[in-house]
């Protein structure tokens, strides 16, 4: 498995724009977030053995962080047509088969991958209240590599910052996961 740094987006860049689907069609953007504290914007898909290994992490965090007044949604920008394993339909699965509390949504034309500098799986972007980036980086040091387990140590600690008032550490560890899946010819600069 090909191994990818995030990209690092500078802090405090405001959360760029999105309208995408869902796995059944319903249509999301930031305004359905606009009550929440903080956002946690994460890309995702289902074949990525890097997600796989957070997946019951991230559910049980988002789960908790709802109630604390945070929002999660995920975000699957791969190329469905070579890899047919991140289809919605398979999304739809992964969502029923895990407990996703958060929208699990479609980005097709990989516009808002490119927008958010998205490169890896998973990728975490962590917005506060004015949809101001404060966080991205890795959920924690745990890898399907390594034995470390999963706690999302890096994370929870953002956010609580963010719920809390509190200023966001800027030592942040990049993400590691495999690379976007992009189209032919639709890769980043």
């Amino acid at each position: 498995m090909a191994k990818t740094l995030s990209y690092m987006l500078a802090l405090g860049t405001p959360a760029p724009g999105f309208n995408l689907p869902d796995f059944n069609g319903k249509f999301y953007s930031l305004k359905d977030f606009e009550d929440s504290s903080a956002l946690l914007v994460v890309f995702m898909c289902c074949h990525c053995p890097y997600v796989k290994h957070v997946i019951k992490g991230l559910v049980e965090m988002a789960r908790e962080y709802r109630q604390k007044g945070a929002a999660v949604v995920a975000i699957n920008s791969n190329d469905i047509k070579s890899y047919p394993e991140d289809r919605p339909e398979k999304m739809a699965e992964d969502a029923k088969n895990h407990g996703y509390t958060f929208p699990y949504l479609f980005d097709e034309t990989q516009e808002v991958a490119k927008a958010y500098k998205a490169v890896c799986t998973p990728d975490f972007f962590l917005f506060n209240k004015e949809r101001k980036l404060v966080y991205r980086g890795q959920m924690d040091d745990s890898r399907p590599e390594n034995n470390n387990p999963v706690t999302g140590k890096d994370m929870r600690e953002a956010m609580n910052a963010v719920l809390e008032n509190r200023e966001v550490t800027v030592n942040q560890k990049p993400s590691l996961g495999c690379n976007i899946k992009w189209k032919p010819g639709n890769e980043p600069d």
